[in-house]
């Protein structure tokens, strides 16, 4: 019979945090069962109906996490062994989870969804802490219990989570990061670590999975991707909830190369087409946010300075590909930000390797201002990044306020016969129409050419006149397809057609409707608002 297998010799506390060692076999495992049991206990809620397959996933998830618990149990009764649990605090889980919880709280103001689901969330939790545990002392005599799987699962569901029908996906995905954790290890640095960022692996698979089977419907991520930008100036709040793992954890070069890099690359695709690269943004947020609380953990991350900055360029090149080969196959784009990095992972010895290279070492940032160590050095580099973000949001870099996001932007384009500027202006005025807009009906079944596509612009057109818009049910005569009726918006339309990629505009007069529009570039909004518009 084969030994089991010796003891992970644990992490040292960051920072000597305080640790505890707990045991005692029945307290350890009642752990395991204490979640279970919350687990279950969550299906008495009024968000979850009795047979629904929300309820069935809840139960399933308890019921193997109390399962797997007993033969544990049993196991331990048959041959005793010392279990242990470990209790330690380390500061860059919390603080993560900290930031990551910031950006819940606040994103949920403006897309309710999220507070909806605080209950899937704690479910998650559950889950996880139960699951680690339990896969820990399958394997070994003792577990680090802390804060760690907090920002796992918080940084799972900041970027992809399973509408209730399909909620027992969600929980294979917590167990796919952990398991990962724990069984898929290398050498680095002379320390058996993980390979994988607990949640960047789960995330990328599974995004792999969803496009390979064209089920994307069934998770919320096109939703995610889109209304974290209903939260105002939301790039600044990422930025400064990040800044304090900026300062200790001296992740800064990773995100401040990769959102260097992404922006260079968008000003240059601009002066070459015109258009945006990434339709109404140089950095989308959802990528903004992946360069924030995704790629750049520490524990995965290259060791080297310029190794960091290498890391983030990579990220950065890395989506701007993926976005290209998602939009030209016309699949959903928002995995751009997933798939590239448990591929980055594997790559981080090569990177280090790459950078302490005689080619490199030239130009390695580590070798200036050797004095500077530890938390000195990472102000520096924040001091640094944020001069940066504030120069990038001057230039309308990040933001609320993007060009791509505004209808008369890409008519001019479209005009001009710009790189897809008709594509996108399409894709802008047919959502309009699908959030009832009669003139955006009216304007999208003009640009898909009547002549051309009679089917298509006919259900355009009457669309728009059953909206009310009087141009619409003209434009229903093939007689005025040579030279289709329009009519400028209504302030109807402009409650639609003015929100951007910012939701929807509340409580807002026509007067200020029609400025809104005149800053857009609508001419009419100007005329109506009295404002001379620009040239």
């Amino acid at each position: 019979m084969t030994a089991r297998k010796a003891r992970r010799q644990p992490a040292p506390p960051i920072n000597n945090q305080p640790e505890k060692r707990v045991g005692g076999t029945r307290l350890i495992l009642s752990f395991p069962f204490a979640c279970a049991a919350g687990l279950a206990g969550l299906v008495l809620l009024p968000e979850v109906a009795p047979g629904s397959r929300l309820y069935w996933s809840l139960c399933g998830a308890a019921g193997f996490l109390a399962a797997w618990s007993a033969l544990l149990a049993v196991g331990q009764m048959r041959r005793p062994r010392p279990l242990a649990l470990e209790i330690v605090l380390r500061r860059q889980h919390y603080i993560q989870a900290l930031a990551q919880a910031s950006i819940f709280l606040y994103w949920g103001w403006y897309w309710r969804e999220v507070y909806d689901s605080v209950h899937l969330i704690a479910a998650q939790l559950l889950f996880a802490y139960a699951f680690d545990t339990l896969l820990a002392l399958s394997r070994r005599d003792d577990h680090t219990l802390g804060f760690g799987p907090v920002p796992v699962v918080f940084s799972i569901n900041l970027f992809l989570w399973f509408k209730p029908d399909w909620f027992y996906l969600q929980f294979v995905l917590i167990a796919a990061g952990f398991a990962a954790k724990e069984l898929i290890r290398w050498n680095k640095g002379g320390r058996r670590v993980h390979v994988f960022n607990p949640s960047s692996l789960p995330l990328g698979v599974c995004s792999l999975v969803l496009l390979l089977t064209g089920t994307s419907s069934i998770t919320w991520g096109y939703e995610i991707a889109n209304t974290l930008n209903y939260a105002p100036q939301i790039y600044l709040f990422i930025f400064l909830v990040s800044l304090p793992g900026q300062l200790l954890f001296g992740v800064t070069t990773m995100t401040m190369s990769a959102v260097v890099t992404m922006y260079l690359f968008g000003l240059a695709y601009f002066a070459s087409t015109g258009v945006y690269y990434f339709f109404d943004s140089y950095i989308p947020i959802a990528v903004f946010l992946g360069m924030h609380l995704l790629f750049n953990d520490p524990s995965t991350s290259p060791r080297t300075e310029l190794g960091r900055i290498l890391f983030g360029v990579l990220y950065a090149a890395g989506v701007i590909a993926l976005y290209a080969v998602l939009d030209r196959a016309t699949i959903p784009t928002f995995y751009d930000k997933l798939l590239a990095v448990p591929v980055m992972n594997l790559l981080i010895q090569v990177i280090d390797r790459v950078a302490q290279s005689n080619a490199l070492r030239r130009v390695d940032p580590a070798a200036l201002g050797r004095s500077l160590t530890g938390p000195r050095r990472n102000l520096r580099y924040v001091g640094v990044w944020a001069v940066v973000f504030i120069a990038i949001s001057a230039a309308q870099g990040v933001g609320d306020n993007h060009r791509g996001q505004w209808v008369p932007f890409w008519q001019q384009a479209c005009t001009e016969g710009r790189t897809y500027a008709c594509r996108n202006l399409g894709n802008l005025v047919s959502n309009y129409c699908r959030a009832r807009s009669g003139w955006a009906c009216n304007e999208f079944g003009i640009l898909i050419n009547p002549r051309q596509n009679p089917e298509f612009a006919t259900r355009a057109f009457r669309e728009a006149c059953d909206l009310g818009y009087e141009p619409g049910c003209a434009n229903l005569d093939e007689s005025a397809w040579s030279a289709p009726r329009r009519m400028a918006p209504a302030a109807a339309d402009y409650q639609v057609i003015l929100q951007g990629n910012k939701g929807p505009l509340r409580d807002m007069s026509p007067g200020e409707l029609y400025s809104l529009a005149c800053a857009q570039g609508f001419r009419d909004g100007c005329q109506r608002a009295g404002i001379e518009a620009a040239p």
